[in-house]
């Protein structure tokens, strides 16, 4: 274990994530895509035991004891760094970093198909710009639909190993599969083409209810922001449009709680 001290260290003094993101300062392929920030002991604990190298560590004195289980399953060449607080927030720049933050390395992920073909479900995602929406999914997907229902992001979509989304999802960011779609839309007929239903939810008055809605036996939920929905292009691609009746006196439901109540009846309907 080593202090605060290092030198190295310096290097991600109040570091945005979007550079952490695009940086390339180091020879490995995965070093060239980027880097991210875990926050959180329970993250911390995910991100150890994901496909995700853990580069390096930096937490309080306080944090030893409860994270000790996952430091000790670290390779022995990642450092750890221990500060007082009030150096971490100088480091990080914020103090909600609750004790403990991590440097993750992004690696390339799964080939669509591949990633596809051992698939029950799906997720697919079409500019949530929102890092709490994106988040909050992912950890709906783990708990309903877990490993086997892959998360599929337009390119506008936010970034899901952004520190915020990684937290907001309890670190399911880092255990579900995800990939981007590009292009978008065109990418959606690689989704169908691999055997699945792709189900738009959307207010058309067109739109089946969901408990009525034949969901198939792998469904692709399609799920737009928050204010605009899919867009025509998207739901163009789509098999079926469903809908989930609200009181008309509500406008509609969050984006995040609309894909858990999808997942939760395709859940039902095998069970």
């Amino acid at each position: 274990m080593t202090d605060a001290d290092d030198p190295r260290l310096a290097l991600y003094m109040n570091l945005k994530d979007a550079w952490l993101r695009i940086q390339r300062d180091q020879p490995t392929r995965e070093a060239q895509l980027g880097r991210f920030i875990a926050e959180g002991e329970l993250v911390l604990s995910q991100l150890v035991g994901s496909r995700y190298p853990t580069e390096s560590v930096l937490v309080m004195p306080q944090r030893l004891d409860s994270c000790a289980e996952a430091l000790s399953r670290l390779p022995t060449e990642v450092p750890i760094y221990v500060a007082e607080r009030a150096l971490l927030e100088q480091i990080v720049g914020f103090d909600l970093h609750r004790g403990v933050l991590a440097v993750g390395v992004r690696t390339p992920a799964e080939p669509i198909e591949q990633m596809l073909s051992d698939a029950r479900a799906a997720v697919v995602l079409e500019d949530l710009s929102n890092h709490d929406n994106v988040g909050g999914l992912f950890r709906s997907v783990a708990a309903l639909g877990g490993r086997e229902c892959p998360i599929l992001l337009s390119p506008r979509c936010a970034d899901a190993l952004y520190r915020k989304s990684i937290r907001v999802s309890m670190g399911q960011a880092l255990n579900v599969p995800w990939a981007t779609l590009e292009p978008w839309p065109d990418q959606l007929a690689t989704v169908r083409s691999a055997g699945f239903r792709l189900i738009a939810l959307t207010l058309s008055d067109d739109a089946v209810d969901l408990d009525a809605a034949d969901l198939g036996p792998r469904p692709a939920f399609m799920l737009g922001a928050e204010g605009p929905g899919l867009t025509d292009a998207a739901i163009s691609q789509a098999d079926v449009r469903v809908r989930i009746p609200v009181d008309q006196r509500a406008d509609s439901l969050n984006v995040g709680v609309a894909g858990a109540l999808a997942l939760h009846a395709w859940s039902r309907s095998r069970s």
